[in-house]
């Protein structure tokens, strides 16, 4: 069994230790640490974290390999510190039944750059319709627990309400993509003054967040666990810190890009902007920081969302919606949350490794770093600044709205179950 010195490191962000993994686990954490024949990492300086999770990621197959595969998506997912992601079930065909989830789990064992663990739609073909075997997926080499509809909006209260008591019975959760379709028809933006100015359909706050509001009134109705898929909007957050009030049990994201991001950026009509929920304004900017500082909002994923060079390189109006996201969210966050004072590395690992472990029940991912753990870790020089070179992704898909951005923080090391899939910055 082979073992790792890790030497010196800042663990999540306190004093400096060392940390030995010995084959899938770590053996032991404490300074002066020595281990003969160990491979040696200098980790001075450097911040080591738990591997992150994330709750929300597009792998695209099967059916838009063109954009990503299972393979470029992990090694993605790998280059950004993770080793677990919950992929969409937003696939060709859509992932609503137990042979598609297995196909997109077996992927993800077969390439191991990080666990992937499918999420199951919630209605047949996302068409919000009929249920999909909600518990024939549960039940699956895939065990999803997790299900969500994402890209659409779960709209009518009697299959919510009806998907809210299914996934009751196993402990699963529905994430929902809360957006009001006919508030939403021909919107292009955020609906506000940058709209009004371009002449681009607007997409009002008010179609997110009577989504919410309607469902975390069914959770508490049926006794269930609802979350809530990339909230964007500062009226979203004061809803769900109301629902948390009253001991609703409801989780939230928040995606990297709505930590940084505005409206603001559309009037370059640069189709890299356009995304959904939209960019919103700098106040719903403030508000999104301030509540993932508090804890009204749980966790950071990605929406790591890929399209091909075509897809987004056309006007505006034809252009799809997303942005990649997995190799630059933990600097947007370290921009915007640790930089800024809101959060420290033990509230960064809370909300990107801890608590979406939780949430999506993923087995050995989001643990403590400490002996007898698995060795799931990623190491992050956070000294490091340097711009956005979309050239050097691993994803398929370019489409990032930090080109040419500067950034900090640079993950250089990620090690799954004490295997290496990262090492100096390079895919091993």
């Amino acid at each position: 069994m082979s073992k790792i010195l890790i030497r010196g490191a800042k663990v999540l962000g306190g004093e400096p230790q060392d940390v030995l993994i010995n084959g899938e686990v770590i053996e032991a954490v404490g300074t002066g640490l020595s281990a003969e024949g160990a491979e040696v990492v200098e980790a001075e300086g450097k911040v080591l974290l738990p591997g992150l999770v994330d709750l929300h990621t597009h792998l695209r197959e099967p059916g838009r390999e063109d954009s990503e595969t299972v393979l470029t998506g992990t090694r993605a997912a790998a280059s950004g510190g993770y080793t677990a992601v919950f992929a969409m079930a937003n696939t060709f065909p859509v992932a609503d039944t137990a042979g598609v989830v297995e196909q997109v789990y077996r992927l993800g064992q077969e390439h191991g750059y990080c666990d992937v663990q499918p999420i199951g739609a919630v209605t047949v073909g996302l068409e919000g319709k009929k249920l999909a075997e909600l518990g024939a997926m549960h039940d699956s080499a895939a065990g999803v627990t997790v299900f969500s509809d994402d890209g659409k909006c779960v709209d009518d209260a009697v299959i919510m309400r009806r998907a809210l008591e299914y996934v009751k019975a196993f402990g699963g959760v529905v994430a929902q993509h809360a957006q009001e379709p006919r508030l939403t028809e021909g919107a292009q933006m955020n609906e506000g003054v940058v709209s009004a100015e371009l002449g681009l359909g607007g997409w009002p706050a008010v179609a997110e967040e009577s989504i919410i509001a309607r469902d975390v009134l069914l959770a508490e109705h049926v006794g269930s666990r609802v979350h809530i898929c990339h909230l964007s909007t500062a009226g979203s957050v004061e809803i769900v810190r109301w629902a948390k009030s009253r001991g609703i049990d409801v989780t939230a994201e928040v995606t990297p890009h709505h930590l940084l991001l505005t409206d603001e950026l559309v009037r370059t009509y640069n189709p890299v902007y356009k995304v959904n929920p939209p960019l919103r304004t700098e106040r719903d900017v403030l508000a999104l920081r301030e509540a993932l500082a508090d804890g009204t909002i749980d966790i950071v994923a990605t929406d790591h969302a890929p399209h091909p060079h075509e897809d987004k390189d056309c006007e505006w109006a034809a252009a799809a919606m997303g942005m990649v996201g997995l190799e630059t969210a933990l600097s947007v966050v370290q921009e915007t949350m640790v930089d800024t004072g809101l959060l420290d590395w033990a509230g960064v690992a809370a909300r990107m490794s801890f608590k979406p472990a939780e949430i999506g029940q993923a087995k050995g991912h989001g643990r403590p770093v400490s002996a007898g753990e698995p060795a799931n870790l990623t190491l992050v020089d956070t000294a490091y600044r340097g711009q956005v070179d979309p050239a050097g992704f691993a994803s398929r898909s370019r489409n990032t709205p930090y080109q040419g951005r500067e950034l900090p923080g640079r993950v250089t090391h990620t090690w799954l179950r004490g295997k290496a899939t990262l090492v100096d910055g390079k895919l091993t």
